[in-house]
């Protein structure tokens, strides 16, 4: 076999090889997600190895050779394919991979099969000789759906505070993406579903929503979530590398203008009733998708290269006049007809918004209504793991940790007055989740048999840690690894105290701040080590 750079002879038969190009803006675009890669596994803290990676991109390249090969006898290079493996690497996550396992192979397949898919999407979904989803965006929504939050996770909308590292992120990602698609003259369309994204987003948060992600302690919601929707750089990424896909967009500017606007209502609307940040992220990918199904309706807009196809002829057959009576009614019809359109919007994404639409506050005087009153000085001095300031700056200074360890004693103490009194609404003000239906069940327990056990804590250290849910998407806790020594002290029926046994303990207390201000108790576990 003699390989050249035009073809590849085999015997008497000759195959054409067609290889990179450094104008194909598809290598440019592969050296943008290839930097964000690079960045993540350095400073980022990305929850995926590099053989994961490595598995999605050379399964769609292999794959992408292999198909074109037996379609049009010639050997290509696989840039649209690996461009769709790399950005399936970017996105998905396997639930319980860690940043730092830089070689684990753990569920490589799922990376390989999800771009293996992704590709094939091309060949047998397609319209008018191309192919209608965007490969990567369709086989990441298929993948979340089928798998589920159990398993798989997207790339999170909020990476890391404002350091270097997301300084640079950013760079590379709006240098690279305003370069791209302006050569592309895609430019437009993303402008449009960035503009379009922000208002709409904005109805959504004034309406109070909310949902829950695995980096905040506390619900993201109003403000908060409409600041971390517009400035996500997973959000740009959709938006410079996916949404503005040649192959799957109309041709005409302004049908492009209105695919971008369509994109970020249909959203919008997908987003605003899900909870939890796997279900916001999902409603974003899903929208693409179906707008991309409908992709002939925009194409009956002006035809590209038109007289028509200007925004600015738009805009002027919108204002345009017939007459100083007739023309000044049918503007003023337009406009009526086009602010009336805008209100209905709003309203079904505030109507779509009501499942997620904030949440209870807790009760801010739990502590009097119990009668806890703690001196500070029990709570021994908390050391704090470094990855504290990653996800809270405020919670990783000496006060602020000193500050949670005087809450988790207060939490404690308010459970034991919630069983000593046999009052519920107590144990709802410091509980919540897998700790609130434990002491339910303790305090209903209790009062069938009439034997009730109560513990008291007393801590000899507290060292606070991250604690970060995978697949669960039950938002991030604060983790207290405390030791010391616990009294179970056990009451009868009357409240008198029968029996009251001490041990050592060495226990993770998790706390959340899941409804409001205060923290909460999520749950208690065995630490498995010292701090």
């Amino acid at each position: 076999m003699v390989a050249t750079a035009r073809a590849l002879q085999v015997g008497e038969r000759s195959y054409p090889v067609v290889l990179p190009s450094i104008r194909d803006p598809r290598l440019h675009l592969a050296s943008v997600i290839i930097a964000i890669h690079v960045l993540g596994q350095l400073g980022l803290g990305f929850n995926v190895s590099i053989p994961q990676i490595l598995s999605a991109i050379f399964t769609a390249a292999i794959l992408e050779v292999i198909l074109t090969f037996a379609l049009v006898g010639a050997l290509m290079w696989p840039a649209s394919a690996m461009l769709t493996g790399s950005g399936v690497a970017l996105i998905l996550r396997d639930v319980g991979t860690v940043h730092g396992e830089y070689w684990s192979w753990r569920n490589w397949q799922t990376f390989a099969l999800v771009a293996a898919f992704s590709v094939l999407t091309k060949y047998v979904f397609k319209f008018r000789g191309t192919h209608i989803f965007n490969p990567s965006n369709v086989g990441l929504v298929v993948a979340f759906l089928l798998l589920g939050s159990e398993r798989v996770e997207p790339l999170d909308f909020w990476w890391s505070p404002l350091n270097g590292w997301m300084i640079l992120a950013y760079a590379i990602i709006l240098t690279g993406g305003i370069l791209i698609t302006s050569r592309l003259n895609l430019l437009s369309m993303g402008v449009a579903f960035w503009a379009t994204l922000t208002a709409a987003v904005g109805v959504l948060a004034a309406s109070g929503h909310c949902f829950v992600a695995r980096w905040s302690f506390a619900p993201v919601c109003g403000s908060s979530f409409w600041w971390v929707i517009i400035t996500s750089p997973e959000v740009l990424i959709f938006l410079f590398f996916m949404i503005t896909d040649p192959k799957t967009t109309p041709r005409g500017n302004v049908a492009r203008v209105a695919f971008g606007v369509a994109v970020a209502i249909l959203a919008t609307l997908l987003m605003a009733p899900q909870t939890t940040e796997f279900g916001a992220k999902v409603g974003l990918l899903a929208a693409l998708v179906v707008v991309c199904a409908v992709r002939w309706l925009f194409d009956r807009l002006p035809a590209a290269g038109s007289e028509g196809d200007r925004i600015g002829a738009v805009a002027a057959r919108f204002a345009r006049t017939d007459g100083v009576t007739g023309g000044v009614t049918g503007l003023a019809g337009r406009i009526v007809i086009t602010l009336g359109g805008v209100v209905v919007l709003a309203a079904a994404i505030v109507v779509a918004g009501i499942p997620a639409r904030g949440t209870a506050e807790v009760p801010p005087d739990v502590l009097a209504e119990a009668g806890v009153v703690v001196d500070p000085a029990v709570v021994p001095e908390v050391t704090i793991d470094p990855e504290v300031a990653r996800f809270s700056p405020d919670l990783a200074t000496a006060d602020g940790a000193s500050a949670l360890g005087l809450t988790l004693v207060e939490n404690l103490e308010v459970e034991s007055v919630a069983l000593l009194e046999s009052d519920p609404a107590l144990l709802t003000g410091v509980d919540h989740g897998d700790r609130l239906v434990e002491m339910q069940n303790r305090l209903n327990d209790g009062i069938s048999r009439g034997v009730l056990t109560v513990d008291r804590y007393s801590f000899d250290s507290m060292h606070l840690v991250v604690l970060q849910p995978f697949g669960m998407q039950s938002g991030l806790s604060a983790g207290i690894e405390g030791t010391g020594t616990v009294e179970h002290v056990t009451y009868d029926a009357d409240g008198r105290a029968t029996d009251s046994v001490t041990e050592p303990f060495t226990e993770t207390f998790a706390l959340r701040q899941v409804t409001g201000e205060r923290w909460l108790l999520v749950s208690v576990a065995a630490t498995s080590s010292q701090p």
